[in-house]
């Protein structure tokens, strides 16, 4: 395949990113760094804290850990590009790197959406089928859930890699965008791209189906069985096991809707850049505080560990 790759008369691609001006250039770093040091912190902080603590040894935060892993590559795939581009003259990523770089946020943003389906499944078992929930949610099962979230993304990612960068590209090479996304991507090629357009729709269309209506049914299931319960405060409580995945979900879901589903154009306008930037930067920053800020099972865990080490610390 690389092979057929060197082929093309574009050995590389300009990422046109966001601005021109110097100044705010250094400043978009800085901001840009930030979150990305708050993303690493946070993400690798929630992993860690969900593999020392054995009260977090469950399901829903089996899913949680590997949410975690799966925004920190997704960040990673994108940001430090990002802030050397901010920082260089000539924007510039190999044909191959942005190969990859595609490649590799197909990747992560297959696996999130999928995890986030499965998390959601979690939550409708546990509160809808409680006595089931150790059966239908044994361990193997939840490795298997996770183990196909993967497998769909490579998958994903292989496919709309390789029938993208098999392309004769031999006019512009500019992306008006900050990372190589395929719409975009498929403007620059000189041969057909309507089997590639359909390609993107049709997977994209059923990852994203799939994964929406799996959250939709066990959400209304879960709303069902919550007005079964007789008292507020145990409406209350068990709505609020479900509160930090719902407004992941939310924040996940609209940016990603906003980008796939309005008319493509030949370049990213603002808007689709402020969404892009939201799903491949702000969102995975914001998870962990997420279900960290608004989780009191993470709270304790982190008061537990901070106990423990402080108690090692005396001694």
């Amino acid at each position: 395949m690389m092979a057929q790759w060197n082929q093309t008369t574009v050995s590389e691609f300009i990422l046109a990113g966001f601005t021109n001006n110097p100044v705010l250039r250094i400043s978009l770093f800085a901001v840009f760094l930030t979150i990305y040091a708050i993303t690493l912190l946070g993400n690798l902080g929630m992993i860690a804290l969900i593999h020392l603590d054995r009260h977090l040894q469950t399901p829903m935060y089996f899913f949680l850990s590997n949410l975690s892993f799966s925004d920190l590559c997704y960040s990673t795939v994108i940001v430090p590009k990002t802030l050397a581009d901010f920082l260089a003259e000539k924007k510039a990523i190999s044909f191959t790197g942005c190969a990859a770089q595609f490649y590799f946020y197909a990747v992560f943003a297959t696996v999130e959406c999928l995890l986030l389906a499965a998390m959601a499944y979690d939550r409708y078992v546990a509160i809808c089928n409680p006595l089931l929930y150790p059966v239908v949610m044994s361990r193997k099962v939840c490795i298997w859930l996770v183990l196909a979230s993967y497998l769909a993304g490579c998958a994903n990612g292989m496919i709309h890699t390789n029938t993208t960068f098999r392309l004769p590209f031999c006019s512009s090479n500019v992306i008006n965008h900050f990372f190589c996304d395929v719409p975009l991507i498929l403007k620059l090629a000189c041969s057909n791209t309507m089997l590639n357009h359909i390609l993107l729709f049709v997977i994209s269309s059923l990852i994203g189906l799939c994964s929406f209506l799996t959250i939709l049914i066990s959400y209304i299931y879960i709303l069902i069985t919550i007005r079964r319960i007789s008292s507020s405060e145990g409406r209350k409580k068990t709505l609020s096991t479900c509160g930090s995945h719902m407004m992941a979900v939310t924040l996940f879901y609209t940016t990603i809707l906003f980008i796939y589903l309005k008319p493509t154009s030949s370049d990213a306008d603002a808007q689709d850049q402020v969404a892009a930037v939201f799903y491949t930067v702000v969102i995975p920053m914001v998870n962990p505080l997420i279900y960290s800020l608004r989780n009191k099972e993470v709270k304790a865990a982190l008061k537990r560990i901070v106990r423990k080490k402080g108690i090692s610390a005396e001694a």
